[in-house]
Formats: structure tokens, C-alpha cells, sequence
């Protein structure tokens, strides 16, 4: 019988701005088990004024106050260890239920950051009415639409020999990967580079463009139910990803050309492994029908995302 947990975020359970396989974990569960974990999102500059209506939520301050911070500004909670989960292994994440847990989010840009820094150098951020009950936001002048929450940041932990790494720059452990496609009802499979996975999660967007190209999106804090299992010797190279209409494949490195490459090879490697089709079958397939999408372009490592349909490999 699978169990349910919830993680709430507070200074004893959050990590802010890092990846770091020499942490301990916060949770422990069993393969199989959903997990219900609070993130909050921002810094001391990102909070709205006292007289804007908004509510800052309470554990949001108190980890404002009291977390030590590293060298990134997502602010991440976990890890959570998951027992039998062992290098070569993935994790996958069912992503059952993502919510927003305030009334307001942020959008922010920094002088020097972003893709258009030459163009856009005064820092900039602005605050966005958000309706948890009718899932939509406002932006400031006027503009209201849907929300399509997810987490920008999912990873376990790196290899040991890695070290420390700052949240800002998405590898192949994950961490903020930034793709908006991840909201609730898709699966996301990370791979295991240490005993227990150290899945930690965090960087709450409330809505993002692919590409994030003014460096945020509306960033605010969540609530979102997983569940984790674990999938034996996996041997991933980078993270995955199923949605109900496609498969997915994801890369990253400083140049877009090259995550481009990485992330078409990997889904060359997972049609031929999942299909009886030649490597250049699965090439003109993925040519026909795959869409090669830009994740991100402002975290460093530059984000790309093929998208192959489910129906493509005769799958519903």
C-alpha cells in the first residue's frame, strides 16, 4: 500500500540556491508514494509593498528571515529520499495536482540578464494579481488570462564528484529546467545519481512563455502533489518527459545548436528503443512529425525540448 506525505516549506526543510548531493534528506518515502510539498518564490527585493493588497504567506517570511542562502535564488524544497533508488536508476514523477498558494506573483528583470540584455538594462520587476480560485492573473496593465502553473525547478540530486551546484543552470540531474509544458497530468523521469534520488523542487511559475526571455516568469509559490516511483536501471542521460499527447526529450548546454543535437539524439535513442524503427527511420520521423521546441534561453545552459506525438509511435 503506497503512503501519502505532505512537505511543507519552512527553513528546516527548504535549500536556497543549490544542488548538492552531500545533503541529507528531509523526507524519506517508499517507491510508489505521492507527496504533497509548498514551495514560496522570491527574495526580500521580490516582495510586494505593504500597501499593494497582496498577502505574503507566513513560511515564505520566516525562510526570508532565517534559510541560509547559496549561490542561487530558487528557493528549493527537499530533498526527498526515496528508498531503493540507486545510481542508474530514474525517478518518475507522476505530476497529480500543481496549485497556486497566493494571491500574487512576480516578473523580474535583471540588468546584464536575460536575452535581450543590451536592450533592457535597468532592473526591473512588477507584481501580477494572481485568483487561486479562478486560476487566472492579471498582469498590471490589464490583461487577464489562465494560469498553467508548474514547477521550474525539478532535479535530484548531481553526482557526487560535482559538488555544490547553483540552482540557475538546468544539467542533466534536472534542477530548473524551466518548461512550461510540465504542469499537472504529465510525468517527468530524472536521473538517479546517488542513493535515494534527493529529489528536491521548487521555483513556482504561475505562467511562462517558452523561451522565458526577460529571465523570469511569473514566479510565485505552489503547491503540487507527486508521485514517485522509483525505475530501475534506467541509464538516462537527461531528463524525460510524457504529456498525454507526446514524448518528450530535453537537453541543455551554453550553446543552443548544441542542445539541439543532445536532445534530438536522445530522441533518436528512445523511438529505436521503444520501436523497431533504424536510426535513420527514427531520424525522418522526427523530421515529419517531432517539434524541436526552445525551453529556455536565459539560465546559462540554454534549455531545447523535442516533443514527438504519441501517435507518431502508435501510441493513444
Amino acid at each position: 500500500m503506497s503512503a501519502h506525505h505532505v512537505l511543507k516549506a519552512s527553513p528546516a526543510t527548504v535549500h536556497w540556491g543549490y544542488y548538492d548531493a552531500a545533503q541529507k534528506p528531509v523526507l524519506t518515502i517508499k517507491s510508489g508514494d505521492t507527496v504533497t510539498v509548498d514551495s514560496v518564490s522570491g527574495d526580500t527585493e521580490s516582495l510586494p509593498p505593504p500597501d499593494s493588497g497582496f498577502s505574503v504567506l507566513a513560511d515564505h517570511r520566516d525562510i526570508i528571515a532565517r534559510a541560509e542562502r547559496g549561490p542561487g535564488p530558487h528557493i528549493l524544497t527537499g530533498p526527498i529520499a526515496v528508498e531503493g533508488a540507486a545510481p542508474g536508476d530514474a525517478l518518475r514523477l507522476d505530476i497529480l495536482e500543481v496549485t497556486l498558494r497566493q494571491n500574487w506573483g512576480f516578473n523580474l528583470t535583471r540588468a546584464g540578464l536575460g536575452a535581450l540584455p543590451e536592450d533592457f538594462p535597468t532592473p526591473r520587476c512588477i507584481h501580477i494579481a494572481l485568483d487561486p480560485a479562478e486560476s487566472r492573473a492579471r498582469m498590471p496593465w490589464g490583461l487577464e488570462f489562465p494560469v498553467a502553473p508548474f514547477f521550474g525547478c525539478m532535479g535530484t540530486a548531481p553526482p557526487p564528484s560535482m559538488g555544490r551546484q547553483t540552482s540557475v543552470v538546468p544539467q542533466m540531474f534536472g534542477g530548473n529546467i524551466d518548461n512550461r509544458d510540465l504542469v499537472a497530468g504529465t510525468t517527468l523521469f530524472l536521473p538517479v545519481f546517488n542513493d535515494g534520488g534527493l529529489l528536491s523542487v521548487g521555483d513556482g511559475h504561475a505562467a511562462q512563455g517558452h523561451g522565458e526571455v526577460n529571465l523570469t516568469a511569473i514566479e510565485t509559490g505552489l503547491t503540487g502533489t507527486f508521485r514517485i516511483t522509483v525505475e530501475k536501471s534506467r541509464h538516462l542521460k537527461y531528463p524525460r518527459a510524457e504529456t498525454p499527447a507526446s514524448f518528450m526529450t530535453m537537453a541543455f548546454d551554453p550553446d543552443l545548436d548544441q542542445a539541439a543535437k543532445i536532445a534530438l539524439r536522445d530522441m533518436i535513442d528512445f523511438i529505436r528503443g521503444t520501436s523497431s524503427l533504424s536510426a535513420d527511420d527514427a531520424y525522418a520521423l522526427c523530421s515529419v512529425a517531432a517539434d524541436l521546441i526552445v525551453t529556455q534561453v536565459v539560465d546559462g545552459n540554454k534549455g531545447i525540448h523535442v516533443a514527438l506525438p504519441r501517435w507518431a509511435l502508435g501510441r493513444s
